[in-house]
C-alpha cells in the first residue's frame, strides 16, 4: 500500500515539474517576439515528443493521466515558441 501512494505522489510531483518546463517557454516566446530569436529545433522536437507522449497516454488501454497531463501543455507551449522563432 505504501509503494502505491509513493507512486502516486510521484506522478503528481513528476506532472507539475514536466508542466512547469514547458511554461517555462513563456519567457522565450517574449524573447522571440521581441526580436531575440533562439533556435526553433529543440522546441519543434519537443512539441513532436509532447505530442507523441500525450496520444500514448489517452490511447492506451488503462488511460495514464500523470503522462498525459504532464504532456500536454506541451504540444501548445513548444510549437507557439517553435513558431515565433522566426521574424513576423
Amino acid at each position: 500500500m505504501e509503494e502505491k501512494k509513493f507512486i502516486l505522489w510521484l506522478g503528481r510531483i513528476a506532472s507539475v515539474i514536466a508542466i512547469l518546463m514547458y511554461v517555462s517557454y513563456i519567457a522565450q516566446i517574449y524573447n522571440n517576439l521581441h526580436g531575440q530569436y533562439a533556435a526553433p529545433l529543440q522546441p519543434f522536437v519537443a512539441g513532436v515528443n509532447c505530442t507523441l507522449w500525450s496520444i500514448y497516454a489517452y490511447f492506451k488501454q488503462d488511460r495514464d493521466w500523470f503522462v498525459f497531463w504532464a504532456n500536454f501543455p506541451g504540444i501548445f507551449f513548444s510549437f507557439i515558441t517553435f513558431a515565433t522563432c522566426f521574424a513576423w
